[in-house]
């Protein structure tokens, strides 16, 4: 997610902000009744949610946004109604859901709505339930994902500018959006269904590389049938550079100052005011400490919020797992990657679970809107299954001969050149470039590998290449006449906002130098973690596991599950950095440097009985596999 304010800066602009409202009308802010308006009572559908002057009205009555963002692709699908329920019972009448373009349409033209990334069936479950939408179908997301959400197909084209009216660019979005958006708009409000807002991409007055993109965005939603309330939604600091005729401004709570209440008048007179993004917290990154917030200012925001007669969306109500490796990078000081867990503290909890925090808010808006609260989902159940004492290992390099396809190259080519998943490249996971060498001397890699690179020499590791070491000396061994180098690199996930997402190419983005040379003559293998390749049987040279195994490696191990298995974490202690998967779906990467150390395991993934893990571990291995019924995101 975006960097936002420290909370006490947070109190101090909407303290600031009682004085500002003044400059948006002449007279007190009403304060907003929540109605009864929901998808379930509602029949007749013809005005849907207005802007009417200092107020939001649907159907002509007042209406107050009360919005949670749970993005579907973060939670196992057989758990969507149970979040979306406990949603409902909060308090809140909104969902807001991003549309990630990377997960839809992972190659060309080859488009991807079931299972996790089911997104019409997710909007009908919030329909069930009594919720209504707002809508962000992108094209670009943000939302901490890898590119913003954009396919790093978008990259093979060496000129490609992201984010713009770059014919490259609006072909391919508009491809995409041929798909997308005529499915969508069959659930808009007026055509009987919860999207009441759509969001016009996201935060694009802090990229602002191109004036007309915003739009031809905007044409584009119209054009195939988008005709509910639309709104952009930025930082303070950015409105003016983001916002769209006729098109609703929010803010997201950053950089809020009472120029920003000035600015917004500017722009669009009296309105009411949504915080797009109002956020407990912020993401983690590995490395550093676990981002925490303080429960009593967060609920004196809201209030104070809510005093005000602004509408709000809580980022996130429940922020989920980054799956897989989906998750981007920041670059406040260098490319700094978003751990696997999504929690952002939010009012549920990664796994499920409440928070204080979720029945503060519970009691509170249930004490200034008329509600009545229906039954109270229960809370999801962890468990702790019994410790693996059984691994079996085999290392990468006895796997490499086996792969399906590899590539040759003279020169080094990068995940996005390669010529893989009928010519895509490759989006997540790692590369490994091989090639020969005949002396030893200094390797440098000239600020060409991205992200992180584990040097071998003949499988054994001499070394570490990334953003901060760029140079290592290799010693030759003078009793061969050749020795193999081999680079290791994983994509620790693509930048998720900024101007630089146009540079954000993985693996090896240039020449490799020994010696002041060039090298040359690779063999590239493409080891992206994608659940076909988990799940194809290696050949049977697996090994027992009798004391720690030095990786990289794949490690193999089953345990038992009940009827219904229960979802768990598995901790990390003992292993060093890799990939998690439980059969063949991907949990996402771990890494002993933290703050996260555990993982989780939804329950719906597991099977009654026999259940298979494997790991793919670069460091060091373990001897055991330890589960939790409690999650430990750090410090």
């Amino acid at each position: 997610m975006w960097a936002f304010l420290g909370r006490s800066e947070c109190i101090l602009c909407l303290s600031s902000a009682l004085c500002a409202m003044a400059l948006l009308s002449n007279d007190q802010l009403p304060r907003l009744n929540q109605t009864h308006l929901t998808p379930l009572l509602l029949k007749i559908r013809k005005v849907g949610l207005e802007v009417n002057g200092s107020q939001f009205t649907l159907e002509g009555f007042p209406f107050r946004i009360i919005s949670g963002t749970i993005d579907y692709f973060r939670i196992p699908r057989n758990s969507w109604r149970l979040s979306l329920s406990k949603m409902q019972a909060c308090g809140f009448n909104t969902l807001t859901t991003h549309v990630p373009w990377n997960l839809h349409e992972p190659a060309v033209g080859q488009f991807y709505f079931i299972e996790n990334v089911d997104l019409l069936a997710f909007i009908s479950m919030a329909s069930e339930m009594g919720l209504w939408v707002i809508l962000c179908p992108g094209p670009y997301i943000g939302s901490d994902l890898d590119l913003g959400g954009l396919p790093s197909w978008l990259l093979k084209d060496p000129k490609m500018k992201l984010r713009t009216t770059y014919k490259g660019f609006t072909k391919a979005m508009n491809r995409y959006f041929d798909y997308l958006i005529p499915r969508i708009a069959k659930f808009q409000y007026k055509k009987g269904g919860p999207i009441i807002a759509v969001q016009v991409e996201n935060e694009y007055g802090s990229y602002y590389m191109d004036k007309k993109y915003m739009a031809y965005v905007k044409k584009a939603l119209v054009s195939r049938g988008i005709n509910e309330l639309l709104m952009t939604a930025d930082d303070g600091a950015n409105l003016k550079k983001g916002h769209l005729e006729n098109v609703l401004v929010t803010l997201h709570m950053k950089n809020i100052k009472k120029e920003t209440y000035e600015d917004l008048r500017s722009i669009q007179g009296r309105s009411p005011i949504l915080m797009m993004v109002y956020t407990a917290n912020s993401f983690d990154t590995w490395g550093a400490l676990h981002q925490v917030g303080d429960p009593q200012i967060l609920m004196k925001n809201v209030r104070e919020i809510f005093n005000l007669g602004f509408s709000l969306n809580f980022y996130m109500f429940q922020g989920g797992t980054n799956f897989g490796l989906i998750g981007g990078s920041e670059s406040s000081e260098g490319h700094t990657p978003v751990v696997t867990s999504y929690d952002y503290s939010g009012l549920v909890s990664e796994g499920g679970g409440y928070t204080p925090e979720y029945q503060e808010f519970q009691h509170f808006f249930h004490s200034v809107i008329d509600f009545q609260l229906s039954v109270q989902p229960k809370a999801t159940l962890m468990f702790a299954y019994q410790p693996v004492m059984l691994l079996h290992f085999m290392t990468l390099w006895e796997v490499l001969p086996y792969l399906v396809k590899t590539t040759k190259s003279s020169k080094p080519l990068s995940m996005e050149q390669l010529p893989v998943n009928e010519g895509n490249g490759q989006a997540f996971g790692y590369i490994i470039y091989e090639t020969k060498i005949f002396h030893g001397g200094l390797l440098s890699s000239r600020g060409h590998i991205h992200d992180r690179g584990q040097v071998f020499l003949d499988n054994n590791s001499v070394g570490l290449l990334d953003e901060s070491n760029n140079e290592l000396l290799l010693f030759k061994d003078l009793s061969k006449k050749t020795q193999i180098l081999r680079i290791l690199v994983e994509n620790q996930g693509r930048l998720t906002s900024g101007q630089d997402i146009n540079k954000e190419r993985k693996g090896l983005t240039g020449d490799i130098y020994l010696d002041k040379s060039p090298l040359r003559l690779f063999k590239i293998y493409s080891l992206e973690m994608k659940k076909y390749f988990i799940q194809r049987e290696f050949p049977k040279f697996w090994k027992t596991v009798t004391s720690p195994v030095q990786g990289p490696a794949f490690f193999l191990s089953h345990f038992k599950a009940g009827d219904p298995p229960k979802d768990t974490f598995i901790k990390i202690q003992g292993w060093g950095k890799g990939v998690i998967s439980i059969n063949g779906r991907s949990l996402g990467r771990y890494w002993n440097i933290g703050p996260q150390d555990t993982i989780y395991v939804p329950g719906s993934w597991l099977h009654p009985g026999v259940n298979q893990i494997i790991m793919f571990e670069e460091l060091r291995g373990g001897v055991q596999i330890h589960f939790t019924n409690k999650a430990h995101l750090g410090h």
